[in-house]
Order: C-alpha cells, then structure tokens, then sequence
C-alpha cells in the first residue's frame, strides 16, 4: 500500500487521472478512496472490478495500468494475464518475464543458458522432501523458489538449522532452492525501457538490522543503509550495470525492474535475482538509485506510463 499511495501522490494530476484498485488477499477487488465517484455504467473497453458477492461494477475506459503489487498473484504473471486479456496497456513486465522472474529456480536456468552467472543451487520439491541434501556447505541459503520480499528464507549454519530452514521453506512453497552462501557486497542495479533499456548508478546494500538482507532489513526503518555508488572498483561497477541490462534482456523484460547481485570478495560478479515490481516508493532502492542517476521520481513514473503506451502500440500491429 505504501508503494502505491507513492505513486499516486506523484503522479501529475493535469496530466493523470488515476482510479485506486486494491486487492485484498482473499481475492475480492475493491475501488479505492475517492474513487466511487468516477464510475461509469458499462463503458466498453473498461475494466471491471470483480468483487466477493456482490455485481461487477465497470470502471470504464482505462489507459495504463500501474500494477504496484508484489509476490505472487501480481508479480507472478497473473494479474498481467488478466490485462492481457482485457486488452489494457499495463506498466512493467509481461507475463513470460512475470512468471519466470518469480520462480527463481527457472529464471537461473535461463540466466545460465544465456551465459550469465549466477548463484549456483540446486532444487527441491516438497513430493521429494525426503531426498533434499546440502551440496555447498555451511553456511548455506534455503529459500522458497516463488515468494520474494526474503519471505520463508534461511541461512542455515549447521545441520538442524539447514532441518528447520527446509520445512520452513516449504510451508511457502511446494519448490525450494538450496543456494550456496556468497561471502562479499550485495548490490542492486535499477533497469528502465523496452528496446533500449537503461541500467542505473548501482547501489550497494549494507544491512543494520540484521546479518544479512532479510524481511526486517528490506521494511524496517533504520534497518540497511544505501550506499551509491558501491564501495567496489569503478570497472565492476560498469560490470554490474552490463548485466544488469543483459539479464533484464534475456529474462525478456520490459518496463521496468531491480537486478540484485553478489560481488565476491575477487571481484566476480554474480546475477542473484530480478524483481519486476520492485519496491516503489519514492525512497525506494529503485527509484533512489535512478535520482542518484539524474531521473527523478515523477519523471521516473511518467517514463513508465509512456513506456506502457509505446508497448501497447507496438504490438498493435501484430498478427494474431
């Protein structure tokens, strides 16, 4: 709520007139504050909000959706589906780039095919729990293949906290991830465009609250601190930036999203996730490491809605 409440503030009233949807976990959708009022009775071409129970009731004509929603059922591929489906120019990734990006197991395998290196791991599934083994050491990361935000993750430094990290692990997810541990600097790269994406000054993650960037680290106040541009050399800083664009590429991406990276103590450079609806408030890793790159936050949200539109356009003229 607090990303999406950012991007409303920001967006520039002459030029946008927004609708709030909000979406509870129970699946029921809901027209935000201040929305009532603009509802129009079965404009074709709108978008409906479907709710628990009681009559669809139309929004009317849509331009471009900005979907500020995270882990699955919004950053998984779904909600893109519906757009799809509704023929709506939406912001961010489509639904290939969607889904893969959300299921880690199969975007490395992507990201390995493309030749660009990442965390190694194996995987687990929870019909085979019986057999999930530890191939890298300790200490080792346990995570659920589809959550994001650290949700259900961790870093086991012995063999009953590798038990434990394990069930807790699949009380998320029926897929699991068995990554090796990487000693060095986590840093975050922001990418915006379609054809040509752009990648932003990298910032590097220093967590406060915690040993490593978890749950509490990422939301609480006070609990990491952004360093722009990272403590690392000024040739593995455009090293990050390059792969930054390459895996936002090769995941076929568009709109926007953060690449999240290890760096190693002797410099290699490693791919550890891609978020495609990262966090985007305007204090947000995405949107500051981009201000630190001269593109600031209202800009930043106007290039994204352009971006949507441009994409729509394009594929206007498809065959289908």
């Amino acid at each position: 709520m607090t990303s999406a409440r950012s991007v409303v503030a920001a967006l520039d009233p002459d030029r946008y007139e927004v609708r709030e949807i909000e979406i509870g976990r129970d699946g029921a959708w809901e027209l935000g504050a201040g929305s009532q009022g603009e509802l129009s009775s079965g404009a074709a071409g709108g978008l409906a909000v479907p709710t628990n129970g009681r009559p669809v009731e139309p929004l009317g004509e849509v331009d471009v959706v900005f979907p500020v929603l995270h882990g699955p059922f919004g950053e998984d591929g779904t909600v893109q589906g519906l757009l799809e489906l509704a023929g709506v120019a939406y912001v961010g990734a489509g639904v290939t780039a969607s889904a893969l990006c959300m299921d880690k197991d199969l975007f490395k395998s992507v990201m390995r095919d493309k030749g660009i290196p990442v965390t190694r791991n194996v995987t687990a599934l929870a019909r085979h729990r019986d057999r999930v083994s530890n191939p890298f050491g300790y200490p080792v990361v346990i995570k659920p293949a589809r959550l994001g935000s650290s949700v259900g993750i961790t870093i086991a430094h012995g063999a009953e906290e590798f038990a434990r990290g394990t069930d807790l692990a699949f009380e998320h997810d029926e897929k699991i991830l068995i990554e090796e541990f990487v000693s060095g600097v986590e840093v975050e790269c922001s990418v915006l465009g379609n054809d040509e994406p752009i990648a932003s000054l990298p910032g590097e993650i220093v967590p406060l609250a915690s040993e490593w960037y978890d749950y509490s680290a990422k939301y609480d106040e006070g609990g990491m601190e952004l360093v722009i541009p990272p403590r690392i050399p000024e040739q593995t800083i455009r090293r990050v930036q390059e792969l930054a664009v390459a895996a936002f590429v090769a995941a076929d991406c568009e709109g926007m999203a953060r690449v999240d990276f290890f760096v190693r103590e002797d410099g290699e450079v490693l791919v550890n996730e891609l978020n495609t609806i990262p966090g985007f408030t305007s204090t947000s890793v995405y949107a500051k490491l981009f201000e630190a790159s001269g593109i600031p936050y209202a800009t930043l949200l106007e290039r994204l809605v352009d971006l949507a539109l441009e994409r729509r356009d394009r594929r206007a003229g498809l065959r289908y």
